[in-house]
């Protein structure tokens, strides 16, 4: 039978590290999409420098430098979208030891950890470990999964030290980044090579995680420069309520490098990651994953002031998941796109994409599930095309379409219109009109349980694209040099969602419709030189139903909180020492039932000298555990973390 706990319930002493040994690579995140299945079928313009945070004023902050609303660099201050960006400061200062973690200090992102390797991660609703209709890219490379168009966090890792920031939009972004960013888009992008020149290496360890890293970047020939980087991390298992241990200690390995060459108006990027990963679980032995990827990136800037990108990567995943199913995962992605100014009030971005997935999958355990057929080739291409027209100094209107085709649905028209008025050069209103869809994966049309007839769960061979319809209005404004503030309001008309049918079984049709609304908007106000206050509050309300005729329930589509706030204080309390404190309330989950509860985190910072940093991090300060995420019998609680951080430039 296939354990529907979040990672097993085979218990292991606890209080102690174990190192897992290497297998192929793993993964708990497949774990829990493959369990979730089986579970349903059982039951049926400037880039900021690692300065002090609490130094940057507000019109620094304002004039960060953006790229992923419309894919070309604008100051934050005038993009026309719900965008927050996080900091490499940020980053620093918060203590973060995974990419997850530091995705909290977002506050148009809902992060819930479901135990000590899986996260549910949403923007305006649909939680779910699996979530499916948010893209995530790395240094432009997407990083989700054909078997469910969603990501497996827990293996998504980056040498923190090396990003410069993350930018997450809540809200569509299909009309340049394609189907599946129906909710929001999240690109982490790290520092160019010449930016991370020298030694530098980190040591940290506490009572929930442990891990090492170092990175080197030279000089090469011909304007080039170059980093190289390992690291490596321990997390210990997770724990229910009454204390009992859940088996899914972790550690991972990772090893890459970037190499950058800017000769003048031309700019060359190669890039490239491999890890190793092993996830323990209740039944089979350990869940493996290995992989790798390789990205190349050249852009030229032309004398006429229009640029031209073309972009290709590589990305290998190998998955081994003891009673379940070994997977081979090739993904092969190119890109091309052309910026140019046509007349002087009128700015045109097209670009065409085409990528392909080639996956050698075995199905272990047929009798409980399977993906049939089991090795599949999928390919998309796509291509886009965007106009802003000025049609005055304070007014622009932002046009663009994308026509993206899969092999499921075929052709998808993903349109949108964006109109941006800045009554003052301190002020921004801005409103958005798209269409956006969630294409079909594996499991919507091809996940079988068991693998013959009688099923008790099949996909829909008839599935189709989930639709959103999303209308949205923002403010963003900086009355005085001592605040700044951003608000959105938004409704999603959504219809096709997937629902679960009982056909003999339950199959995977679509639906089930209804909408979401809600507001999101956040703060920063600088109190004193040294000492700057942040803080975020989302309101979201969801309605969903079964179309008539359906007798699908919609619980299974997401698990969200009605409000959310985030309050953080960052203060330098000396020129080198430092104190911030980040308090987030989560209000109730409705379904499964999760308590609402208040988590406040608090790091202090000490600069040792030029060379040294050290730093302590509480998590949970003022509560030993809460849960966050997951059915009240086998989830996980968030328990009280401590951990202490060498950081060390050698000279």
């Amino acid at each position: 039978m296939w354990d529907c706990s979040v990672a097993g319930a085979r218990a292991r002493a606890p209080g102690s590290f174990q190192r897992a040994p290497w297998g192929y690579a793993g993964i708990s995140g497949l774990c829990s999409a493959l369990a979730v299945a089986a579970c349903m079928a059982q039951a049926a313009a400037t880039t900021l420098a690692a300065a002090d945070l609490a130094a940057l004023t507000l019109e620094q902050l304002g004039n960060i430098v953006v790229t992923s609303v419309s894919r070309r660099e604008q100051p934050l201050g005038s993009a026309a979208a719900s965008i927050y960006v996080i900091s490499a400061e940020d980053i620093r200062r918060s203590g973060a030891t995974s990419l997850p973690e530091a995705l909290r200090l977002a506050p148009n992102l809902f992060v819930a950890r479901a135990d000590t390797n899986q996260y549910a991660i949403s923007a305006r609703g649909f939680a779910n470990t699996l979530a499916n209709r948010l893209l995530v890219l790395v240094d432009g490379r997407i990083v989700y999964s054909p078997l469910f168009s969603g990501v497996f966090w827990e293996v998504q890792d980056v040498m923190l030290e090396d990003v410069e920031r993350i930018e997450v939009i809540s809200g569509p972004g299909a009309t340049l980044y394609g189907a599946n960013a129906v909710n929001g888009v999240i690109s982490v992008i790290t520092r160019r090579a010449r930016d991370t020149q020298g030694a530098l290496v980190t040591v940290g360890g506490g009572n929930r995680v442990r891990g090492s890293a170092v990175r080197y970047g030279g000089v090469l020939g011909g304007g080039g420069h170059y980093r190289t980087y390992a690291k490596f991390f321990e997390r210990k298992h997770s724990e229910r309520g009454n204390g009992s241990p859940i088996l899914d200690e972790s550690d991972q390995g990772q090893a890459g490098f970037r190499a950058d060459w800017n000769t003048g108006n031309r700019d060359i990027t190669v890039q490239g990651d491999v890890y190793k990963a092993n996830v323990e679980q209740a039944v089979g032995g350990s869940r493996d994953l290995a992989g790798g990827n390789f990205l190349a990136r050249f852009t030229q800037r032309l004398a006429s002031g229009s640029s031209v990108q073309a972009q290709a990567y590589y990305d290998r995943v190998e998955r081994n998941q003891p009673g379940a199913i070994r997977e081979i995962l090739d993904i092969f992605n190119a890109e091309l796109q052309h910026g140019s100014q046509i007349t002087e009030s009128n700015q045109l971005l097209w670009g065409a994409t085409y990528r392909r997935a080639n996956e050698d999958l075995q199905n272990l355990a047929p009798a409980v599930l399977a993906f049939l057929p089991e090795s599949r080739d999928l390919t998309w291409y796509s291509f886009f095309a965007q106009n802003e027209w000025r049609m005055r100094a304070d007014l622009a209107l932002t046009i663009g379409v994308k026509a993206e085709h899969n092999d499921y649905t075929g052709l998808e028209w993903l349109p949108s219109a964006r109109l941006a008025w800045a009554p003052s050069p301190e002020q921004l209103v801005w409103g958005a009109v798209s269409r956006t869809v969630r294409a079909p994966s594996r499991i919507d049309r091809e996940l079988f349980a068991p693998a013959t007839p009688p099923f008790l769960l099949a996909g829909g061979p008839g599935f189709v694209s989930e639709v959103s319809r999303v209308y949205e209005i923002g403010y963003r404004g900086q009355p005085s040099g001592r605040l700044s503030y951003s608000m959105t309001g938004f409704y999603h008309d959504h219809e096709r969602l997937r629902s679960q049918e009982p056909v003999i079984g339950a199959a995977f049709e679509n639906r089930i419709s209804g909408s979401t609304k809600g507001i999101e908007a956040w703060a920063s106000w600088r109190a004193a030189t040294a000492w700057r206050l942040d803080a975020g509050w989302v309101e979201l309300r969801q309605q969903l139903s079964p179309d008539a005729g359906s007798l699908s329930s919609t619980a299974g589509l997401g698990n969200d909180p009605h409000r959310l706030i985030k309050l953080r204080s960052v203060f330098d309390i000396t020129p080198r020492h430092q104190l911030d404190v980040m308090l987030r309330y989560v209000s109730e989950l409705p379904n499964p039932s999760v308590p609402s509860y208040v988590a406040v985190d608090a790091r202090l910072g000490w600069h040792v000298s030029p060379e040294l940093d050290l730093s302590l991090l509480v998590q949970n300060l003022f509560d030993p555990r809460h849960p966050e995420f997951g059915t009240a019998a086998n989830r996980a609680e968030y328990v009280r973390g401590v951990f202490l951080r060498l950081l060390w430039r050698p000279r």
